[in-house]
């Protein structure tokens, strides 16, 4: 199951049409849809997290801890609306594109995609792209 929570007034408007694209999404790696929850946040929620069980003292726009077993994907996914804001702007895209991509980056990182590596990023990307494309395919 899909669940969507806020620690900040952000709020998505779609709801039920991300939760369907986000199963689709899952079904198409061929993994099982187990417990996701997208928790959407402030940066300085996000860089708590990310000092606390990362160690890192830097601004980030996600956070994915992943909680899977064996192909049945379970997790809770950390989202800066202020950091997607940012990157929106830097990126020249809508926010809401942004915003897609970085909810289906941690749910690709929970399909066992890795960023790490130029390689891997690159791996990454194609994947992210190819499964926003599936965000405007209208499902029965």
């Amino acid at each position: 199951m899909i669940s969507f929570h806020y620690e900040t007034d952000f709020e998505l408007s779609t709801e039920a049409k991300i939760e369907q694209w986000i199963s689709n999404v899952i079904a198409s790696e061929d993994k099982r849809e187990g417990d996701i929850n997208y928790i959407f946040c402030d940066d300085a929620y996000l860089h708590k997290l990310n000092v606390e069980f990362l160690n890192h003292d830097t601004l980030t726009d996600i956070i994915s801890f992943d909680n899977s077993v064996g192909s049945e994907l379970h997790g809770d996914i950390f989202i800066s609306v202020e950091r997607v804001a940012d990157n929106a702007k830097d990126f020249k895209v809508l926010f809401e594109e942004e915003l897609r991509r970085v909810m289906v980056h941690g749910v690709l990182h929970y399909c066992g995609y890795k960023d790490k590596t130029d390689a891997d990023q690159e791996k990454m990307t194609e994947k992210e792209n190819e499964k926003l494309q599936m965000f405007h395919v209208e499902h029965s």
